[in-house]
């Protein structure tokens, strides 16, 4: 399957050099290239890419609003990655909220971008290793141990004993491989679990499990 790809960044030569990586993948095809958010916008409701890369910092609507406006609604099959070099807290948090698939820093290695893109056209959620270790201390900051406790985990019990354990593993930041080497199961079975894990407990996606499990004191920071 070929996965289509919509690139919205303003700088000429970043997009470009995106642009070529995205070429050395005979799955993917770049649909649409825009240098402003509104851009991003229109094309995307008008092409309907199954991933839209988005630059955080762009004229008319930044990449945040641009995700906003594209995910308003919440029954958009496009999946959005916000890229930056800007590693601040607040982006993390307004791309999560709008339910962007990522969030991820312009340093990152081509493969790992690839990766990313891969990622998020199956339906999973990331965001860069280090932003997600200071979103967790972020959020298990704000309570203390005993408060967690005692507020309980809203829908724990409806977990069976094997999705408790692949949630742990989740909350630990190993991937699906890592998840199923562990405990001996398919990449395919751990997807499984993921998904009924985020059904049961009402969550968007491996992220807000992330933050789950730390908030309510499941595992430690």
């Amino acid at each position: 399957m070929t996965l289509r790809i919509l690139l919205a960044d303003d700088h000429a030569m970043f997009r470009s050099g995106l642009r070529g990586i995205l070429d050395t993948q005979s799955d993917f095809a770049c649909v649409a290239e825009v240098t402003d958010g509104a851009a991003a916008v229109t094309e995307t409701a008008r092409l309907r890419p199954d991933v839209a890369i988005l630059d955080v910092r762009m004229p008319k609507l930044d990449g945040l609003q641009a995700a906003e406006a594209i995910l308003a609604g919440g029954n958009v099959a496009t999946k959005v990655l916000v890229l930056t070099t800007f590693d601040t807290d607040e982006y993390v948090y307004r791309a999560l909220a709008a339910g962007a698939s990522g969030f991820l820093l312009k340093s990152l290695p081509p493969e790992e971008l690839v990766s990313a893109i891969r990622v998020a056209a199956r339906g999973d959620a990331l965001i860069d290793p280090s932003v997600t270790r200071r979103l967790v201390t972020r959020f298990t900051d704000s309570i203390t141990p005993h408060e967690a406790r005692a507020s309980g985990a809203p829908g724990l019990d409806r977990l069976t004993a094997r999705e408790n354990e692949v949630l742990l593993l989740v909350a630990a930041g190993h991937s699906n491989t890592e998840i199923g080497a562990r405990l001996y199961i398919g990449d395919e079975t751990v997807k499984t679990h993921v998904s009924r894990i985020l059904a049961k407990l009402g969550l968007r996606d491996r992220v807000h499990a992330v933050v789950y499990a730390h908030r309510h004191g499941l595992v430690s920071t």
